[in-house]
């Protein structure tokens, strides 16, 4: 089994209750188990301000699937619960589920790079990371915790 982190993020259609149901779905996939579950946070849109705040959590899985199988289990839960793609980046969303870390993992393609190219400099990916991993390393980026040390989240709140 592989330790995989998850990061979870809605601000259409009710965005705790497509976070939980999302969360149901991920402790249903095929050989893995849920592990944990971060607090839920509200935080400002990155990107486009004119959306509603964002709900943000992270679920800690272990899996047997490799990262390219759970990518697609997680794009078929976006699309499920009403995910649409569209060619505004950052947008509103009914869900979004990013995989930030795959074990050891090191993944650079089309699909998928990992970790996350870019969740150093999140503030609403790395709080909930923090909290169920914070001394996780993020590639050569360092920890969870020092990376965070380096952001501003004086905007972000429990839900």
């Amino acid at each position: 089994m592989v330790r995989v982190y998850i990061a979870l993020g809605s601000n259409l259609r009710d965005p705790l209750d497509q976070c939980q149901r999302a969360i149901t779905a991920l402790s249903a996939l095929p050989a893995s188990t849920l592990v944990d579950i971060s607090s839920f946070y509200r935080t400002p849109p990155y990107g486009p301000q004119d959306q509603p705040d964002f709900l943000n959590a992270v679920v800690v899985l272990d899996t047997e699937l490799s990262p390219l199988a759970l990518l697609n289990h997680t794009q078929r839960i976006e699309l499920e619960q009403g995910r649409e793609r569209k060619d505004q980046r950052w947008g509103p969303r009914t869900l979004d589920l990013d995989l930030l870390v795959f074990g050891e993992q090191q993944v650079d393609s089309e699909q998928l790079t990992l970790p996350h190219y870019d969740m150093h400099n999140r503030a609403f990916m790395l709080i909930p990371l923090a909290e169920v991993a914070g001394d996780l390393t993020i590639g050569d980026k360092g920890s969870v915790s020092s990376c965070l040390a380096l952001l501003d989240t004086s905007t972000i709140t429990l839900w």
